[in-house]
C-alpha cells in the first residue's frame, strides 16, 4: 500500500481501485456506501461489468448522546441490526431504547433507499461474493457496521475497496474482511477530503443518476 496518493476526483479513485483488484470470477456484487462512494463504486462497477447497489448504514446514538454509538442499523433484502452490547450497558441504555432507536432508523433508511432507487429491492447478498466501498475512511465506524452486516446477510466472500483510510484502521478492517484493496494508507491521516483535487460534496441527485445508469442485476450501461 502506498502512503501519499492523491485522486483527481471519486471517479479517478474508482478506476485506480479497478486496476489494483483487476479481473474477478467470483461474479462479486458491488455496494456503494451513499453518497460519496456511489460515484467510486459506479466506476469499478463499470469497471468490473459487475452490478451495482448501495448500503445505506445509520448511526444509533446513546440516549443523551447522539453521536455515541451503541450499534447501527443496515438496509438490505434482510435487515440487520448491529448491537454493541459493551457500549450499550455502560451507557445505561435498554434494550427497548434500543429496538426503538433501531425501528426509528430503519424507516429513515427505507425512505432514502426509496430516494435513490424507487421500488428497486435490496440485492440479495446470500452466498454472493461483495465488494464494499466508500470515497475514504476516516474511523472506520460506518464500515465496521457495514461489514459485519454483510457477514449477518450471509455474503460469501467480503472484499473492502477504498482509496485512502489510516494505516491503523486498515489493519484493524483486515480482520473483519477476506479481502482489503487500500491504494493509500498514511499513518497520520487528517482528512480524506485533502487526498483530492476535487471532494465535493456528492448529491442526492447525483447518487439517483448514477444507479439509474444501472439496470438491476445486469452489468452497468457506463
Amino acid at each position: 500500500m502506498h502512503t501519499a496518493l492523491r485522486f483527481h476526483n471519486r471517479a479517478d479513485a474508482g478506476r485506480r481501485l479497478a486496476e489494483a483488484i483487476g479481473a474477478r470470477s467470483d461474479d462479486p456484487v458491488v455496494l456503494g456506501l451513499p453518497r460519496g462512494g456511489v460515484p467510486v463504486a459506479f466506476e469499478l462497477a463499470c469497471c468490473l461489468h459487475a452490478p451495482l447497489d448501495i448500503l445505506l448504514v445509520r448511526k444509533i446514538g446513546a440516549p443523551g448522546y447522539p453521536e455515541y454509538a451503541i450499534g447501527a442499523v443496515v438496509d438490505g433484502k434482510n435487515p440487520q441490526r448491529v448491537m454493541n452490547e459493551d457500549v450499550l450497558a455502560y451507557c445505561g441504555a435498554s434494550l427497548d431504547y434500543f429496538e426503538k432507536e433501531a425501528a426509528r432508523q430503519f424507516e429513515e433508511i427505507e425512505r432514502r433507499r426509496k430516494v435513490y432507487l424507487g421500488d428497486r429491492p435490496p440485492t440479495d447478498l446470500a452466498n454472493r461474493s461483495v465488494i464494499l466501498v466508500d470515497d475514504g475512511i476516516a474511523t472506520g465506524a460506518s464500515v465496521k457496521a457495514g461489514l459485519k452486516a454483510l457477514r449477518q446477510a450471509g455474503a460469501a466472500h467480503i472484499t473492502l475497496a477504498v482509496p485512502v483510510a489510516p494505516r491503523m484502521v486498515i489493519e484493524e478492517l483486515k480482520t473483519q474482511v477476506d479481502e482489503v484493496f487500500c491504494l493509500s494508507a498514511p499513518e497520520d491521516l487528517q482528512a480524506v477530503s485533502l487526498h483530492y483535487d476535487d471532494f465535493k460534496q456528492t448529491s442526492d441527485g447525483e447518487v439517483t443518476e448514477l444507479l439509474a445508469r444501472t439496470t438491476y442485476g445486469d452489468l452497468p450501461k457506463g
